[in-house]
């Protein structure tokens, strides 16, 4: 059988964001809303599902859609902080009153000019 491609939804009434992957949730990321704050809690993938980047298209979908509703970011959880570690360009959505607390740059990187 064939594999879809893995397709993030946010799921509001379990407070998680979820990797579905041929119909089945592979993943998920657990978040609390205040305000105009989303904090990621607890991430965990299925173990039959491990080890083929489904973490990494979780969160990143995770904080593209936390971005989309104009959301900000508190990363509690060591695998979301890690990633927006590794991806700068998240980094603008955790405050920057709140990075210190999470080990992360209070800056956020230079970005080329745009043409």
């Amino acid at each position: 059988m064939e594999q879809t491609e893995p397709r993030v939804a946010d799921n509001p009434e379990a407070g998680r964001f979820e990797v579905v992957v041929d119909g089945e949730v592979a993943g998920f990321a657990e978040y609390r809303r205040a305000g105009d704050r989303r904090s990621f809690t607890h991430t965990e993938v299925d173990p039959r599902f491990e080890g083929r980047g489904f973490g990494s298209v979780l969160v990143r979908g995770a904080l593209d859609a936390t971005r989309a509703a104009g959301l900000s970011v508190l990363p509690f959880c060591p695998f979301v902080r890690r990633y927006i570690e590794r991806h700068p360009d998240y980094l603008d959505l955790v405050p920057s009153d709140q990075r210190a607390r999470f080990g992360l740059p209070a800056d956020e990187p230079d970005r080329p000019a745009a043409p």
